[in-house]
């Protein structure tokens, strides 16, 4: 198995006080190898995406706007972080761990990357702490590229905020099937409907996640994608500050062996994406994360 990671992109550095816990992923890539749920060798870096590759999903005004520092203040506070070049760096590193990660999962069954799951990013604008979208963009480039056998692709989006922006970009495309799962009452105020939107009331619990989720995904797998990107968001955690739902630690590997489980059975590459997690203390965050791995490993051997 390989996993892409974006070890070699800087983490942005953030004003004191910040709600996005940048720190987590450090903590995620240390506690993931120390218990030996992924092996130094099964973790790759990732190769960034190129412009033309962010293109397939964003409008080049955006693009270029990020990528030289011009874009505007009105725009980053959209985005919620403040505009660096490293912020820019590790941007095209999770758009290009999700794209690797696309192509590893198609020859090996699955793959990830412990990264993205920037799924508020829309074609001109970011959102949410999403700068480029990562599944958006590997999915594009997967339809349009020769050779490779994706005719169809289906997003599975478990994390607790909609993916509004996935849905924005790709909600148009005949050969995309979007399902979303998450808080009825959270971000994004104004949501894209994806293709099956289940809302789920505050305070939802194991039981009823997860009965809710039994009964869309048959309908997922029968339009019969070539690859599932799953964004495997852990913000559905009881603990998360901006989560609202109830879930355990074992409600939701109970949610990723459901939908890993179907993907095995059914012979469908699966690559994972990190997705939300902003728990108090971060470590429970960082400990779902790690369950979600544990899970595939699991599932997959």
């Amino acid at each position: 198995m390989t996993v892409f990671v974006t070890d070699g992109a800087p983490v942005p550095t953030l004003p004191s006080g910040h709600r996005f816990p940048a720190g987590k992923y450090a903590l995620l890539r240390a506690r993931i190898e120390a218990e030996g749920v992924l092996t130094h060798r099964e973790l790759v870096e990732a190769t960034p995406a190129t412009r033309e590759q962010l293109l397939t999903a964003h409008d080049a005004e955006y693009v270029d706007a990020i990528l030289s520092g011009s874009i505007d203040a009105a725009r980053m506070r959209r985005i919620g972080l403040p505009w660096s070049p490293g912020l820019v760096a590790r941007a095209r590193a999770s758009v290009g761990a999700q794209l690797q990660a696309a192509r590893a999962a198609l020859a090996d069954g699955v793959s990830g990357a412990l990264s993205g799951g920037t799924h508020h990013a829309h074609p001109g604008f970011g959102a949410g702490y999403c700068v480029f979208n990562d599944i958006a963009v590997a999915a594009r480039v997967l339809l349009h590229e020769q050779g490779v056998g994706v005719r169809r692709v289906a997003v599975v989006d478990l994390d607790v905020h909609q993916g509004d922006g996935t849905a924005a970009i790709l909600g148009n495309e005949p050969r995309a099937y979007l399902l979303s799962v998450h808080g009825a009452h959270n971000f994004p105020f104004r949501k894209v409907a994806a293709t099956v939107d289940v809302e789920l009331p505050d305070g939802t619990g194991d039981d009823a996640y997860l009965a809710a989720l039994d009964e869309v995904l048959p309908a997922l797998f029968a339009f019969a994608p070539d690859i599932v990107f799953y964004q495997a968001g852990v913000d559905p955690l009881a603990e998360d500050k901006l989560g609202r739902l109830a879930l355990t630690h074992a409600g939701l590997m109970a949610r990723d062996r459901r939908v890993l489980a179907e993907c095995r059975a059914r012979g469908v590459p699966v690559s994972l994406s990190l997705g939300g997690g902003y728990a108090q203390p971060i470590e429970a965050s960082v400990e779902a994360y790690v369950n979600t791995w544990r899970v595939v490993k699991e599932v997959f051997g």
